[in-house]
C-alpha cells in the first residue's frame, strides 16, 4: 500500500515527460494553441519542488518492478488528467473562441450559396439569349453509320471557357462566341459517370502552369472529350507549349505568321509555276467529306488557302492528292470550339466572326503542318512511304493472320490495291469523319501514331473482318 502511495506522489510531482504519458492535445476539441495568443488559457501554477532520489541497487524483476513507476499502471490516471484539463483551461475563452469559429463557417456558407445562385441566373439568362439564335438539332456527321454511335460521339459538346482563354488572343470576344460555355454546360445532356470523371481528369490536368504532356497522352488514348479537344489536340500535335504563359503568345506569333505567308504567296496561285498546283487544289476539295459543308464556299476558299500556302512551303512534295482529306477533322474540331451547335453538318461557317475564321484557319494549317512533318514520304515523288507501310502491313498480316494473308495470295489481291488509300488518306475514305476524329485522339497520343501506329488499325481491320473475306471469292471490286 505505501509502495502505491510512493508511486502516486511521484507521478503527481514529476514535472518530466513520463514516457507513455498523456499530453494536451489541442485541435479537434480544443481551440489551436499559441502560448503568445492564448497566455490566458493557461493558468500559472507553482512548479513543487523536486529533490533527486537515489536508486538503490536492482537486484530481482520484483523489487525494479516496486521501485519503477508506469504512466499506464495508475488506475486513475484518466481522472486526474481530466480534472486537470478542467482547472487548467479557461472556458470562457473556449467556448468564445468556438462561437466565432461557427459564426464564420456560417457567412462562408451563406456567401458561397449566394455565388451558386448568381452564377446559376447569369447562366439562365445566357441561355435564353442564345437559344434565340442556336440551329437545330443535327448528328455530326452524315454517313452510312449514322444509325451507330461510336462512345466518343457521346462526349460533351464545345470547349470551356478556360480552353478558350488559352487559344484565343486577347481581343474582344465575338457576340457569338462570349457565354458559349456556358450555354454548351445549360444543354448539353448529362454526361454518364465515366464521362464526367474523365473530363474531370483532363480539366485537372490542363488547369496546371505546365501540362504533363505525357500523361495528356495517357489520358487521349482512350479518347478526348469534345469539350477539351481543341486545346488537346494542340497540345499533343506541339502545336502549343505545355506552358501555360506561353501559349497566348505562341498563338499569336504563328497565326500572324500564317497571314505573312498568306499574303506572300497566295496572290501567285495563278502564276505559270503554280498554275497546276492550284488546278489540283480546286478540283480536290469539292470531294471531300461532309458534303455540306465542303459546298460553303467561305470553307472552299480556307482550304485552297490551307492547301495551296502548303503546298509552296514544301516544295519536296508540294501538293498530292490525298492531303486534302487531312485538314478536315482539325478544321471541324476547331468550328467546334467556336459554336454552340452540337453538329457542324449543316451549320453556316461564314456566319462566324471574321476574326473567328482566321484563328481556325491558322491553327488548322499549323497542325495539318505537323501531321504531315511525320509522313511526308508518303507524298514525295513516287511516295516511298506508302509502298513501305504497305509492304510491312502485309508482312504484319501474314504474322498474326495466316490465315487471311493465304486467302489474298491465293486469289492473287495485292495489299496495294486496296491498302495504297488507306495510307493516302488515313482512312478517311472508309470511315466517318467522327469515327476518323476519336481514331486521330489516339493517333496523337502515340509518338509515331501516323506513321506506324497507324498500320495496325488497317491490320486490325482485316482481322475484324477476317470471316467475310475468307468467304469472299470475287475480289473485283471488295473495298
Amino acid at each position: 500500500m505505501a509502495s502505491d502511495a510512493g508511486r502516486k506522489q511521484f507521478w503527481k510531482r514529476s514535472g518530466a515527460k513520463v514516457p507513455g504519458s498523456i499530453q494536451h492535445v489541442y485541435g479537434a476539441q480544443h481551440p489551436p494553441f499559441d502560448p503568445l495568443l492564448h497566455g490566458t488559457l493557461i493558468k500559472p501554477r507553482s512548479k513543487p519542488p523536486t529533490t533527486p532520489v537515489k536508486l538503490k541497487k536492482v537486484s530481482t524483476f520484483q523489487e525494479f518492478e516496486s521501485n519503477t513507476s508506469d504512466a499506464w499502471d495508475l488506475g486513475d490516471d484518466d481522472d486526474e488528467l481530466l480534472a486537470i484539463a478542467a482547472e487548467n483551461l479557461n472556458t470562457e475563452v473556449v467556448m468564445e473562441t468556438a462561437h466565432k469559429v461557427i459564426q464564420n463557417h456560417s457567412k462562408l456558407q451563406e456567401q458561397h450559396k449566394f455565388q451558386e445562385e448568381h452564377l446559376q441566373e447569369e447562366k439562365q439568362v445566357e441561355s435564353a439569349e442564345l437559344s434565340s439564335v442556336a440551329c437545330g438539332d443535327n448528328r455530326l456527321v452524315k454517313s452510312v453509320s449514322e444509325g451507330h454511335t461510336s462512345s466518343s460521339s457521346d462526349n460533351a459538346s464545345e470547349n470551356s471557357s478556360m480552353q478558350r482563354s488559352q487559344s484565343l488572343p486577347q481581343t474582344s470576344a465575338p457576340p457569338l462566341v462570349s457565354g458559349m460555355a456556358d450555354y454548351n454546360t445549360s444543354v448539353t445532356p448529362a454526361l454518364t459517370e465515366r464521362e464526367a470523371s474523365r473530363l474531370d481528369k483532363f480539366k485537372q490536368l490542363l488547369a496546371g502552369p505546365n501540362t504533363d504532356l505525357e500523361e495528356l497522352r495517357k489520358l487521349s488514348w482512350s479518347g478526348i472529350p469534345k469539350r477539351v479537344r481543341p486545346i488537346a489536340w494542340k497540345l499533343l500535335s506541339g502545336y502549343l507549349p505545355a506552358n501555360v504563359d506561353r501559349r497566348e503568345s505562341t498563338l499569336q506569333r504563328k497565326r500572324k505568321e500564317y497571314f505573312a505567308f498568306v499574303e506572300q504567296y497566295y496572290d501567285s496561285r495563278n502564276d505559270e509555276n503554280h498554275q497546276d498546283t492550284y488546278r489540283q487544289i480546286h478540283i480536290d476539295i469539292p470531294r471531300m467529306s461532309p458534303e455540306v459543308l465542303r459546298l460553303q464556299p467561305k470553307v472552299t476558299e480556307i482550304f485552297e488557302r490551307i492547301l495551296f500556302i502548303w503546298a509552296i512551303r514544301h516544295p519536296a512534295s508540294g501538293y498530292v492528292q490525298g492531303i486534302n482529306d487531312l485538314v478536315t477533322p482539325f478544321f471541324v474540331v476547331f468550328v467546334c470550339e467556336y459554336i454552340e451547335e452540337e453538329v457542324v453538318e449543316n451549320f453556316d461557317v461564314s456566319s462566324l466572326p471574321e476574326e473567328v475564321l482566321q484563328n481556325i484557319e491558322a491553327d488548322s494549317y499549323w497542325c495539318m503542318s505537323k501531321l504531315l512533318d511525320g509522313i511526308q514520304d508518303n507524298y514525295t515523288f513516287a511516295q516511298p512511304g506508302i509502298q513501305k507501310k504497305v509492304k510491312m502491313l502485309e508482312e504484319l498480316v501474314s504474322r498474326i493472320d495466316e490465315q487471311v494473308h493465304r486467302h489474298l495470295d491465293q486469289h492473287e489481291v495485292k495489299y496495294l490495291q486496296f491498302a495504297f488509300r488507306w495510307m493516302n488518306n488515313l482512312l478517311m475514305r472508309e470511315v466517318p469523319l467522327r469515327c476518323t476524329i476519336r481514331l486521330w485522339d489516339t493517333y496523337q497520343s502515340e509518338p509515331e501514331g501516323f506513321s506506324h501506329f497507324h498500320l495496325y488499325v488497317c491490320a486490325a481491320f482485316l482481322v475484324k473482318w477476317r470471316k467475310e473475306i475468307l468467304e469472299e471469292k470475287d475480289f473485283q471490286n471488295p473495298w
